[in-house]
């Protein structure tokens, strides 16, 4: 029997084109992109881009792959690079009480040190005292800088300014001001779903940083807007584009960032219709359909059945504290499985190795990935064990 929690991801890989067919199709109900636009997110034409010295166009950054095995600094996104990096994100979220986490720089012969042991796959202990949280906070933010294209990739850049630009209408049909959040969750649930995989797994990791992070601004004084316009050049702009060249644009990307880390726990889940269009396609219905044809969900639930009226409150008990649990432990599968899949190396088997090592204890509730009742337990033993691997 094919299961709803994972019959969109076997749609994914045993039938990518109907796949990515389907979730155009939706994106293009939620917001307008004209010809060129839709190419650009299809893979169809080469992304443009508002610089005046490329004419308007990306060129290829092959020039910014390294052949040396093993980089993780300026090197193409992957799986090894992301379990390094992961090193650094996992310590973060046990000091978000640092003040002016992300803003503050840290130490620049710390961070050489650090970026050194990075890129040659060492194992790192930083809770030795060796290194601050700034030096990884900045040398976070130089990786995915550094990155060959952006996180969220050149080809939804221009989808991504126009899920800013979705609000609500009126009784009479006429649109407002007020920013339609339930629209925006779907098109980004479904943006996400085009992403590389190994974007994907990142970005829910980073997400979950930043969302904890900001919900201990009263004592790091770090807003999601403060985090969004520090990251959003790293993640989103363009690579080869000036402030400048961004125009009126930058407020509007900056906003779309913060919305992304205050609803970031909400944005990796399918749509209810993604699931059942899934199960339709298996069970032998093969006519592609949009929710606008399809009766398969009430109104409510086209969006998981989320109210995001309300932002999240940054102090006491609250369901994302058990959905972060789930949504990171999702990345980290994610994670897992893809490096299981690597052929045997000596590389492998090291960060076989990482996820076989035990994690420390918490020491107090400011580390968001743990989960105490299985602190004996190394990740690699977790995700076995919870995702029956």
């Amino acid at each position: 029997n094919i299961q709803d929690k994972s019959v969109s991801s076997q749609l994914r890989h045993e039938h990518p084109q109907a796949f990515t067919d389907l979730v155009l199709s939706n994106i293009t109900r939620l917001i307008d992109l004209p010809g060129d636009e839709f190419s650009q997110l299809s893979g169809e034409a080469e992304p443009r881009v508002p610089s005046s010295t490329t004419a308007g166009f990306l060129r290829s950054f092959n020039f910014l792959k390294r052949k040396d095995k093993g980089l993780v600094f300026g090197a193409p996104l992957t799986e090894e690079g992301i379990s390094q990096i992961y090193q650094l994100i996992e310590y973060l979220s046990k000091n978000l009480h640092v003040e002016g986490l992300f803003r503050v720089p840290g130490h620049s012969l710390r961070q050489a040190a650090l970026r050194e042991m990075l890129n040659t796959g060492t194992d790192i202990d930083l809770e030795s005292g060796d290194f601050h949280p700034n030096d990884a906070a900045t040398l976070l933010k130089v990786f995915l800088g550094e990155l060959p294209e952006p996180l969220l990739t050149h080809k939804h850049y221009l989808a991504h300014l126009k899920i800013g630009e979705l609000t609500r209408f009126d009784e009479w049909g006429n649109k407002t001001d007020v920013p339609d959040k339930e629209r925006q969750v779907e098109t980004f649930q479904l943006l996400f779903m085009l992403l590389p995989p190994a974007n994907r797994s990142l970005l829910k990791l980073l997400l979950d940083l930043l969302y904890h992070t900001a919900r201990n601004q009263h004592v790091n004084k770090m807003s999601a807007i403060n985090l969004a316009t520090m990251f959003a050049p790293h993640i989103l702009w363009p690579k080869n584009v000036t402030a400048s060249d961004l125009q009126g644009n930058i407020e509007k990307l900056n906003k779309g960032v913060a919305f992304l880390i205050r609803y970031s726990q909400k944005l990796f889940r399918a749509p209810v219709y993604i699931k059942e269009y899934a199960r339709l396609y298996f069970t032998g219905s093969k006519a592609l359909k949009s929710n606008d044809d399809m009766t398969l969900c009430s109104k409510s639930d086209s969006t998981a059945a989320v109210s995001l009226s309300t932002p999240t409150k940054r102090n006491g008990p609250e369901d994302g504290e058990t959905e972060h649990q789930n949504y990171t432990q999702s990345a980290l599968r994610e994670l897992y499985k893809q490096v299981n899949k690597m052929p045997e190396s000596a590389k492998k088997k090291k960060l076989i190795k990482q996820f076989e090592k035990p994690l420390p204890t918490p020491s107090d509730s400011r580390a968001p990935f743990s989960r105490r009742h299985w602190r004996s337990r190394s990740l690699g033993e977790r995700i076995k064990v919870k995702y029956k691997i």
